[in-house]
């Protein structure tokens, strides 16, 4: 048994803001993928996860009174006792979706009277269905928006205008050909861990001046990232991109690890690169934005880069 593929996800923009009705988006990231499996020798990380799969379905059993998803529990729970694990390339801890990978394939395989991908996709499903994924996949955050798994069950880019106004997005096509922009992924060599960062916003959102910030700067400056980004206007996207990286550095420090605090800051003095937050921060990968690719490469020779966007 093999189910089909679910992909890795990245929030370009709108982390921690989406909270607060900020616009937001979020791509899919084919380079990892996982799949629902059964193995005749199953090895450490597939007994690891398969036990994760019984914990996780005594959680989604606490949730059905809520009636808004129902499963063949029957089914799972064979498929379970068989063996079944998540077989998965998605780093956890990353920010780059690996909870909401296997929240997608559980839905897809097991959801009775399910919305399925090839409906017409009206606002009220897709919000229902984020809905569905925020309740599924808070059993690994505490609390979750459900726009990984939706993002990875629709592999689509989606655009979130506020919590109750999503719809499936076009980007602008990219042909690598004279294009030395890009949108690139550094490995922080750390494991993030989603909780305690958001344990840490709430704390700060008590503040009225962070909550200000928030409205008058942080949720101000990734919208205009995100019409820049969806219009193809490079140039403004790029000063704004600098602000909200200037910003992030500035009011959310406990989220970039300590070692990074100067590499933030050298993008934003020099201009190879803009850092900001991929998810959730702590960790993990943290999104760079650059003009220059092969500047940016040089400057930071020192770390794994990976591509995920060219402009």
């Amino acid at each position: 048994m093999k189910g089909p593929l679910f992909y890795s996800k990245i929030l370009l923009f709108g982390e921690y803001g989406i909270i607060k009705d900020s616009k937001g988006l979020s791509i899919p990231y084919n380079f990892f993928k996982g799949a629902l499996k059964v193995s005749d020798q199953p090895n450490e990380e597939a007994i690891q996860s398969n036990n994760n799969l019984k914990s996780f379905v005594d959680y989604l059993k606490s949730i059905e009174d809520q009636k808004i998803v129902t499963f063949d529990f029957d089914k799972l729970n064979a498929d379970i006792d068989a063996g079944m694990y998540f077989d998965s390339s998605i780093p956890q801890g990353y920010g780059v979706g690996s909870s909401g990978a296997l929240v997608a394939a559980i839905y897809d395989k097991y959801a009775t009277e399910k919305i399925t991908v090839l409906e017409n996709l009206t606002r009220d499903k897709l919000i229902k269905l984020k809905e569905i994924f925020g309740l599924m996949e808070s059993f690994f955050h505490g609390s979750s928006s459900g726009l990984d798994p939706l993002n990875s069950y629709l592999s689509l880019p989606i655009l979130i205008h506020s919590k109750d106004n999503i719809e499936p997005a076009g980007i602008p096509s990219q042909s690598v050909e004279n294009k030395k922009g890009a949108v690139f992924l550094l490995d922080s060599g750390i494991v993030g861990e989603t909780a305690p960062m958001v344990s840490i916003f709430m704390e700060s959102m008590k503040q009225e001046g962070f909550r200000n910030m928030l409205k008058d700067q942080f949720v101000k400056y990734t919208d205009a990232c995100v019409e820049d980004f969806l219009k193809g206007d490079v140039k403004s996207l790029f000063s704004n991109i600098k602000v909200l990286s200037h910003v992030v550095l500035d009011n959310f420090k406990p989220m970039i690890p300590k070692q990074f605090h100067k590499l933030w800051k050298k993008g934003i003095e020099t201009n190879d690169y803009y850092l900001k937050l991929c998810g959730s921060g702590g960790g993990g990968y943290i999104l760079g934005f650059t003009q220059d690719f092969d500047k940016a490469q040089a400057s930071l020779k020192d770390y794994k880069l990976e591509v995920v966007y060219n402009f």
